[in-house]
């Protein structure tokens, strides 16, 4: 078996902001009904996490759970345990109607941190950062590509923001980071 690879390798932009692909991670699409039977047991057996609220992140250690809509999830955790993740909520949903899908190949995540790090997103989404909360997910577009991102304070981090996007848009969405967060283009 190959070893995972990033999409753009660790690629890292300073600027007023720091710009940095963090990828591989593992990464599961978890689509469910609200309450299904098991649902919650499923997400808290395969990360740790609590089930999220609409619109919110819960976190677990390195682990996270993110609502991406009303009968999905995203669950975020190190690479090496998704297949141990699928199975624990194929344990837990035994018999419930649900689909839980490794796209961890298929996603590229971003980390665009420091005091004015807020600045850069808000260049490129339309999101209302200002009422963006700690606990907060949100799915937007940045430019031309649709992207879901999150406060890192939520991670227990300070000043900065995980982004998540498709893999096959992974060096478009890093030339727009870096191009947004170049020193001298502060607002």
């Amino acid at each position: 078996m190959s070893d995972p690879v990033s999409a753009l390798k660790g690629a890292v932009a300073h600027g007023f902001a720091h710009v940095e692909e963090i990828g591989p991670l593992g990464m599961i699409t978890l689509r469910a009904k609200p309450g299904t039977e098991g649902l919650a047991a499923a997400v808290k057996a395969a990360t740790g996490c609590d089930l999220p609220g609409a619109r919110r992140i819960t976190h677990a250690g390195t682990n996270s759970c993110g609502w991406m809509s009303n009968d999905e999830y995203l669950l975020v955790l190190p690479y090496g345990d998704v297949a141990k993740a699928l199975a624990a909520i194929a344990a837990a949903m035994a018999g419930a109607h649900h689909l839980a899908v490794d796209v961890s190949d298929a996603r590229a995540v971003f980390r665009v941190t420091g005091p004015q790090a807020d600045q850069v997103l808000r260049k490129l989404t339309p999101a209302d950062l200002d009422k963006v909360e700690a606990d907060e997910i949100r799915r937007s577009r940045f430019a031309q590509v649709a992207a879901a991102f999150w406060p890192v304070a939520a991670e227990g981090a300070d000043g900065g923001y995980t982004l998540v996007c498709f893999r096959s848009v992974a060096g478009y969405v890093m030339g727009l980071l870096t191009h947004a967060a170049q020193a001298g283009s502060e607002l």
